[in-house]
């Protein structure tokens, strides 16, 4: 931008801003879209050259005009005649939790087809979160029987889902 744009642009605001800031806030009794409407009406005028070099009150109607019509093109807009404010904003929905719900289904359903020995030390292994140690405790067994049956469980798990479609 030239120097003597950037002062015509200077000029031009401060001689209209609050003029038109005035007549659109009489229209739209809002802050922020009247602010937007002089914003875009100013810039249109820099971008059309020619009306800036109008006389003062040909240049003045013409952005009263401009102003005007999209103020009237806002009001026509979808956005205008479909959205509303509110002082509540809209509920969040809550998550979808229908994939981790058939997950849990699939598993469920697959370790009920296993023997209660290798369902027992898998459940307290990845549910109860424990080490072998811990489980041939639990379980009064052998460490040495917990690492062989989770081992067969597992893998009998992995085919019963399998079976099911689950891969992976």
């Amino acid at each position: 931008m030239h120097l003597d744009q950037q002062q015509a642009l200077r000029e031009l605001h401060g001689d209209y801003a609050q003029l038109l800031w005035r007549f659109v806030m009489r229209l739209v009794h809002d802050r922020a879209q009247a602010e937007d409407v002089v914003q875009e009406t100013l810039l249109r005028a820099w971008q059309h050259p020619e009306v800036l070099a109008r006389e003062p009150n040909a240049l003045r109607a013409w952005l009263f005009t401009v102003a005007r019509n999209l103020v009237i093109d806002d009001w026509r807009s979808a956005r205008h005649r479909h959205e509303f404010g509110t002082a509540q904003p809209p509920e969040t929905p809550d998550d979808d939790q229908s994939e981790r719900i058939l997950d849990a289904w699939l598993v469920g359903d697959a370790l009920a087809t296993l023997t209660p020995e290798h369902r027992e030390v898998i459940r307290q292994a990845y549910y109860g979160g424990k080490d072998t140690t811990s489980i041939a405790a639990a379980l009064e067994i052998p460490e040495g029987t917990v690492k062989p049956r989770l081992h067969y469980g597992l893998r009998a798990l992995r085919l019963a889902l399998e079976e099911r479609g689950v891969s992976g």
